[in-house]
């Protein structure tokens, strides 16, 4: 049985709704979904985009740091063969000599190297803002 003044009834509906309330209230409702679709395809671009950029710079510090490796290995390299040329020696002369070509030497690789580096960053920069 069915209590008539029971306002959670399954037959008794305690006030009817107005047709212009439920339309203003539908309207509302579909405008809010369309916000949300827009909102979220926005969300979706800029996040790809984000990953994009994101992805172009960790590239670009992966170039970078194998750039830095191939300095110090060639500059490495370069030391010991100093070092190794200093060791033969056999006289002051020499030895200042040997001294004067590796810093002249080492003063131009490191120029160069800089100047590869800033090259590197300028496109790496570039195309992570692209």
């Amino acid at each position: 049985m069915v209590n008539s003044t029971d306002p959670f009834s399954a037959s008794v509906v305690p006030f009817e709704v107005p047709e212009q309330v439920r339309a203003f209230a539908e309207k509302g409702v579909e405008q809010a979904r369309e916000q949300y679709a827009k909102f979220k395809d926005v969300a979706e671009s800029n996040n790809s985009a984000v990953e994009a950029a994101f992805g172009v710079a960790s590239k670009g510090a992966s170039e970078y740091s194998t750039k830095l490796l191939t300095f110090f290995q060639a500059n490495t390299y370069a030391h010991l063969d100093f070092v190794h040329e200093l060791v033969g020696v056999k006289s002051l002369s020499q030895a200042v000599d040997i001294w004067g070509n590796h810093t002249r030497k080492q003063f131009e690789t490191f120029t160069s190297q800089v100047q590869e580096l800033a090259e590197l960053s300028r496109k790496i920069a570039t195309e992570t803002a692209e």
